[in-house]
């Protein structure tokens, strides 16, 4: 089976390889653009930037399974929300979206968001260490290394090959 990801982040890859451990896989990562903002602003725009790379990995890479993986934020009444969605694409069936871990950012990296600014450089910054979202992310800053980056997506690449699986299952019988 060859699966396509749609990024070259590792902390994406090693979500993707860390869900695919019980087949025989060969796996590819590939610079796919979402075609949403660089900095997804609601629910909707981060599922969407999911889904394109999913998409986008599919067709670019010519395998068998592409997956998506996209962070966003969500404003709600409690204030901003970090999100995460993904999404695994074949060519015989809609795509599977599943999402993930949520919490509220510090108002102070927030403002800095609604501003026009990119989660990814604000944690630069605001932890004054490089490459944040290459390694723990923002979810392993403020959960002071009890989740990182790469387990929160891990966890929704499980929701997706789960519900591949079974889907599979399905057309079995």
């Amino acid at each position: 089976m060859k699966i396509i990801i749609g990024s070259k982040n590792p902390t994406k890859i090693t979500a993707v390889k860390n869900s695919f451990q019980h087949l025989e896989a060969e796996f590819i990562s590939l610079d796919v653009q979402s075609g949403v903002s660089e900095q997804p602003f609601s629910d909707e725009e981060t599922i969407k930037g999911a889904i394109n790379r999913a998409k986008g990995a599919l067709e670019q890479g010519n395998g068998d399974i592409g997956i998506g993986l996209e962070g966003g934020v969500h404003e709600t009444s409690h204030g901003l929300l970090l999100c995460n969605w993904g999404a695994l694409a074949t060519l015989d069936m809609e795509p599977i979206v599943a999402g993930g871990a949520r919490f509220l950012l510090p108002e102070e990296v927030a403002v800095r968001l609604r501003a026009g600014e990119e989660l990814g450089p604000v944690m630069e910054d605001y932890a004054k260490k490089k490459n944040v979202s290459k390694q723990e992310g923002a979810v392993g800053v403020f959960t002071n290394g009890m989740v990182n980056r790469a387990e929160m997506f891990t966890h929704v690449m499980k929701l997706l090959v789960g519900q591949f699986t079974y889907q599979q299952k399905l057309k079995v019988k």
